[in-house]
């Protein structure tokens, strides 16, 4: 009897939306899916051979994984999670995206390194231990007219993000992990007022989809109530879309640009594990096809 396929695997720990329609267009290309959590995978080195064992599985290697998302946990756990993920791509496993690509993009200082070691255009940015180095850039970067945004260094949705003017004071060392992230703000360039941004999905170097949120206040993220249009055709800023993608290495990505009064864009963020779901419902793009597309040609290689 012939053995079945190998099945693709979804990493994540609730398939929800995203893994039904990722689900539904794998199977309309005749390939078996099976999602599985990182917290059930496990690291094999009793044998002659290193494996890495996923449920359900047995003795086949998937025929490739994709990542939709990394749990946290303890520093150990979520060391090892990213090590699974290494030692798939080490064994010759596809992995959409890698860890590499995961490492780089969750962490916004790596992010920003490699976006302006790249050449593209960003906001200035501090990243440091030091209280004294970031009151420091907080106060030349308001003398020069220009507000500051604080970040956390590891976040996503909009979450945690503070507006610091002239006088204002730094958020404090524990509520930040000890680590200042700090970028000046960008005012856009919106004619009708409000707060905007862009967002591209960027897959297989192509700018695929683009829309504009337009905040409920000045974080214009879906999760924080921003309302969203499709974004007309616009090379310079699909250029500078697949530009950060190849800048951190990856497959596809999410890539958040704003643009200012003067009219520059600035690269802001890479998100290396993207939700769609909202650009898919603006645009009205299969855009879980576009990823399975590029998955798949990828896997033939």
């Amino acid at each position: 009897m012939t053995p079945p396929a190998s099945p693709v695997v979804v990493i994540t720990e609730d398939s929800g939306w995203h893994g039904a329609e990722l689900q539904r267009a794998f199977e309309q290309r005749g390939t078996a899916v099976r999602f599985a959590s990182l917290r059930a995978c496990r690291l094999d080195l009793t044998g002659a051979a290193p494996s890495v064992v996923l449920p359900g599985l047995g003795e086949r290697v998937p025929a490739g994984v994709l990542v939709r998302d990394v749990p946290g946990g303890t520093l150990e756990q979520v060391v090892l999670r990213l090590d699974l993920l290494h030692a798939l791509r080490e064994l010759g496993v596809l992995v959409y995206n890698d860890a590499r690509v995961i490492e780089r993009t969750v962490d916004k200082a790596l992010t920003s390194l490699l976006l302006r070691r790249a050449g593209l255009p960003g906001p200035p940015t501090c990243v440091t231990e030091s209280g004294v180095e970031a009151q420091a850039f907080l106060e030349r970067e308001t003398a020069a007219g220009h507000e500051v945004v604080a970040k956390p260094l590891f976040g996503s949705l909009g979450v945690g993000l503070r507006r610091l003017g002239a006088g204002a004071e730094l958020p404090d060392a524990a509520d930040v992990g000890g680590v200042w992230y700090l970028q000046r703000y960008i005012e856009t360039g919106s004619s009708g007022g409000g707060w905007r941004d862009f967002r591209v999905l960027v897959v297989g170097g192509l700018a695929v989809a683009a829309m504009i949120r337009h905040g409920a206040s000045w974080v214009s993220n879906v999760a924080q109530g921003a309302h969203c249009q499709p974004a007309a055709a616009d090379p310079e800023l699909e250029h500078l879309a697949v530009a950060a993608t190849h800048a951190v290495g990856a497959a596809y990505a999410g890539v958040d640009l704003v643009r200012d009064r003067e009219g520059g864009l600035h690269v802001l963020e890479v998100n290396g594990i993207p939700a769609w779901r909202g650009l898919q419902g603006t645009t009205g793009i299969d855009l879980a096809e576009r990823v399975v597309a590029d998955f798949m040609a990828r896997t033939a290689t």
